[in-house]
């Protein structure tokens, strides 16, 4: 017998959250999420994006034990400004048995149907910058700890759903070169001709740390311009911007931080952060005890690293200034020994972003997609 149960307490949220450590406990390629970071996530006093978003969290229930889980959440402020009528899925994980995702999805139905809305699209979660898609292609590669892993049969569950192909996002690993004369030269010919210069994040984090959350805080800035147009992209307010910044902090590098300047104003930047999966696996959702000494062993001894996010204003998106970034981040690299970089999940059809990465050789490793469904059709 299968039920599914709408959940709002903190000792439901444990489950719900736990669920997916259990479901893939064992698994060498998963990921799991801290607990402090999903308990913010979904915590309208902390995440500011409830303030034009409401969320709805189920937990389905197989014979007494819980079988999978999903949220929805009812994002007014991308339908507004996009004039879209989409109810989101996000945090979707399931056994493999297709009544259970069958009748997780009735819920979100039902409340669809009830907001007026005509289609259900994920997963995506609050915005762009946190989970969104589901991989269907890469599954015997690590995941990232801001990426979502699943097994295989979701792919199937999807599909017997009805569910379309709404966008697709692509990975990559980058080997990275041990030296690149010819970018040097384009950087030094970019920042003299641009009056560009680079952050030095390093000193301000030793000496003045205000004024580097100044600078970092205008990243985000910069994320909003640089990523307004793209598909379901939702602006991050001064609350979101806070809370992210304080998440960077946590995993910092400073030789991993590209801040690009003029004026001294913040026209571009590079985030890139060190792997911390074995952390994250061994702590099961905590760094504090168990993942420590794995924690501390990844921010020291770094052989592959996750690009966080890259930006650059409209104003000077065609200056070079991305030059700056790779030839900075490469410097940075080579100098922790890092031998591979991965990025995270890139709209398939943003040239600007993949043309970014052509002179490495870059390798496809995962594929992700963000699926609809439409409301008041015909549901298997």
């Amino acid at each position: 017998m299968i039920t599914v149960k709408q959940i709002t307490s903190k000792r439901d949220k444990k489950k719900f959250f736990k669920f997916l450590i259990d479901l893939y406990k064992g698994n060498p390629y998963a990921c799991p999420n801290l607990y402090a970071d999903e308990f913010a996530e979904f915590d309208p006093k902390t995440n500011d994006a409830f303030r034009f978003a409401d969320c709805k969290m189920f937990l389905a229930y197989k014979d007494g034990k819980i079988a999978g889980r999903i949220a929805g959440i009812w994002h007014r402020g991308v339908n507004e400004k996009f004039g879209y009528k989409q109810l989101r899925f996000t945090r979707f994980d399931v056994i493999d048995d297709f009544e259970v995702t069958k009748a997780l999805f009735a819920e979100l139905y039902k409340w669809a149907e009830e907001l007026g809305m005509e289609e259900i699209i994920g997963p995506m979660s609050f915005s762009d910058i946190n989970e969104e898609g589901m991989l269907i292609d890469g599954f015997d590669k690590d995941s990232m700890y801001f990426e979502i892993y699943n097994y295989p049969y979701y792919v199937e569950h999807m599909e017997k759903l009805g569910a379309y192909k709404v966008v697709d996002w692509n990975g990559y690993r980058i080997a990275v070169p041990e030296k690149d004369e010819r970018l040097e030269r384009v950087s030094n010919v970019v920042a003299e001709r641009n009056g560009f210069t680079v952050l030095d994040v390093n000193y301000l984090l030793k000496h003045d740390k205000k004024k580097l959350d100044s600078y970092i805080l205008r990243c985000f800035d910069v994320l909003n311009e640089a990523y307004e147009p793209l598909y379901g992209v939702s602006p991050l307010n001064d609350k979101q911007k806070k809370r992210e910044m304080d998440t960077i902090y946590q995993v910092l590098i400073p030789e991993f931080a590209s801040v690009i300047l003029k004026d001294d104003e913040v026209i571009a930047y590079g985030l890139l952060m060190p792997s911390i999966n074995e952390a994250m696996r061994k702590g099961r959702g905590r760094i504090i005890p168990f993942g420590l000494p794995a924690f501390i062993k990844a921010m020291k001894h770094i052989e592959v690293a996750h690009m966080m996010s890259i930006g650059i204003t409209k104003a000077e998106s065609n200056k070079g200034a991305v030059a700056m970034i790779l030839h900075h981040s490469l410097i940075g690299l080579n100098k922790h020994g890092v031998k591979f970089v991965e990025t995270g999940p890139m709209l398939e059809d943003n040239a600007p972003i993949h043309n970014l990465w052509k002179e490495f050789n870059p390798e496809i490793i995962k594929r992700r997609r963000c699926w609809g469904l439409k409301v008041g059709g015909t549901k298997k």
